[in-house]
């Protein structure tokens, strides 16, 4: 298996947990929106928002996990075009977490929920 350098390998690590974390909470405040207020025409831009965030975070643990299972398949090292992809995913994926977070914090917040 070739193995990346181990600061990447933590950052994917953590950014895995907190894409899970991210999918969890998007699921619960979707449940939560439609268990309280039903799907009306106040709520379904709410729900499919949430629901877009825990498919965006989805995807994104999703190519983590490939690439992971695609290093483990790499012999003796890396190619440094997937290194670099991977460094591009990292970027944008601490890039897009604020955003969602904040995005189901606000629809939070809107509904009390």
């Amino acid at each position: 298996m070739a193995k990346l350098p181990r600061e990447i390998a933590q950052t994917i690590d953590r950014l895995k947990q907190q894409l899970l974390d991210i999918i969890d909470d998007a699921t619960k405040a979707e449940y939560t929106l439609f268990e309280q207020f039903g799907e009306t025409d106040r709520t379904i831009d709410y729900l499919d928002q949430l629901k877009n965030v825990a498919q965006q975070a989805d995807e994104r643990f999703s190519q983590f996990s490939l690439f992971q299972r695609r290093l483990a398949n790499a012999q003796p090292i890396a190619s440094s075009d997937m290194l670099s992809l991977m460094t591009e995913v990292i970027a944008y994926t601490q890039a897009r977490l604020p955003a969602w977070e904040r995005s189901i914090e606000e629809i939070k917040i809107e509904w009390r929920l």
